[in-house]
């Protein structure tokens, strides 16, 4: 949701599209740094969360996509540990639990090991600077140099912060980025399969929010564009899915399709397939 003129703008945006959960960014998400939250826009922030009957646990900061928690670079690392830190600060400020990142890049110059070893090690500096907020990483397509867009890459770092993990850490299934890096999520059957997957290779108790976003490109093509629910080629029957499984309940489900014209149409969509489910039985 737009945080335009502020923060507090955010769950009143939500609520006028018929959103019972929403995703913001907390500061500009293209730049490095931005004006302290205000303690007016903080309190009224609150204030809209409460009043339009959100709950802290469904809303999802999303962190700046200039943070790259394995930079390979020390000065360019630490920069992004800094920006990182800060966005968990304004999270706190905002009594948030969560804070949704995409994991890193290597730029080709180190190994996925190596950048996963630096992004658990950013995650741990973190976890100990704010203790009551989880770290949800986000599952990519594989573009480019990004690591995350395998199960075990994610199921790595989680390894390498130990107990940490089970209290501080989550995962944000993203069905495009999944769709795109090979994971065939288009019939319930597919994708109880990768779900089954997810649980052997991470465990379901990492799973803390999902992203419900068709794809512009085919499976496996490791291309991340995103397509209107049903309009791209994952098709309708993987969204109808997420909402009629019980094991996606009571998570945050955040729309991140291109049209925002369409996300009215789309939310309705989605609880529609609650309502035929529950005709059936």
């Amino acid at each position: 949701m737009s945080a335009l003129g502020g923060v507090d703008n955010a769950p009143k945006n939500a609520a006028a599209i018929g959103a019972r959960a929403f995703a913001l960014f907390t500061k500009n998400q293209r730049q490095w740094s931005a004006k302290a939250l205000s303690p007016e826009s903080i309190r009224q922030f609150k204030a809209n969360v409460d009043s339009f009957g959100f709950h802290p646990d469904h809303i999802l900061p999303h962190d700046s996509y200039l943070i790259n928690l394995g930079h390979p670079e020390p000065e360019k690392n630490r920069r992004s540990l800094e920006a990182f830190l800060d966005e968990l600060e304004r999270c706190s400020q905002l009594s948030l639990t969560m804070i949704n990142f995409h994991p890193g890049s290597h730029l080709r110059m180190t190994s996925e090991e190596e950048c996963l070893e630096l992004i658990a090690a950013n995650m741990e500096r973190a976890m100990a600077a704010y203790p009551d907020i989880t770290l949800v990483m986000e599952n990519t397509a594989g573009q480019g140099s990004n690591v995350g867009y395998r199960f075990e890459h994610i199921a790595y770092v989680l390894d390498l912060l130990g107990d940490r993990a089970s209290a501080k850490a989550g995962v944000c299934l993203d069905t495009c980025h999944a769709f795109a890096a090979g994971y065939d999520i288009r019939t319930p059957r597919a994708f109880l399969k990768v779900m089954d997957e997810f649980d052997r290779t991470i465990g379901l108790q990492y799973l803390k929010a999902c992203h419900l976003n068709d794809s512009k490109r085919g499976l496996g093509s490791r291309v991340d564009r995103h397509a209107p629910l049903g309009k791209g080629a994952i098709g309708l029957d993987a969204f109808r899915f997420i909402m009629e499984e019980p094991l996606f309940n009571s998570m945050p489900l955040i729309l991140e399709t291109p049209d925002r014209k369409r996300w009215p149409e789309e939310i309705e969509l989605l609880y529609s397939f609650l309502t035929i489910s529950s005709s059936r039985t």
